[in-house]
């Protein structure tokens, strides 16, 4: 089905805007047990996407791996990572 690991993130902190690296993730709105449904969102051609849940707004930077956010703390390791 999938073929590849879709990366979770998570704004713990609350802030307005969070970068990262990757086009298709899902957002847990916080880590539980403060989160929200994981919903899957995907930008396809543009650079940035809000969360209908927590209202986040994710921006992509191509120059971030798929496990790294700006602000940092917000990707979240999940089974797949391990």
């Amino acid at each position: 089905m999938a073929d590849h690991i879709v990366p979770h993130f998570a704004n713990d902190d609350g802030v307005a805007v969070i970068h990262i690296g990757v086009k298709e993730f899902q957002c847990m709105g916080a880590r539980a047990p403060f989160d929200h449904p994981h919903v899957f969102l995907d930008m396809g051609g543009d650079t940035e996407i809000v969360c209908p849940y927590c209202s986040t707004l994710y921006k992509y930077d191509s120059a971030l791996h798929a496990d790294e956010t700006r602000p940092a703390g917000a990707y979240v390791k999940t089974l797949a990572d391990a």
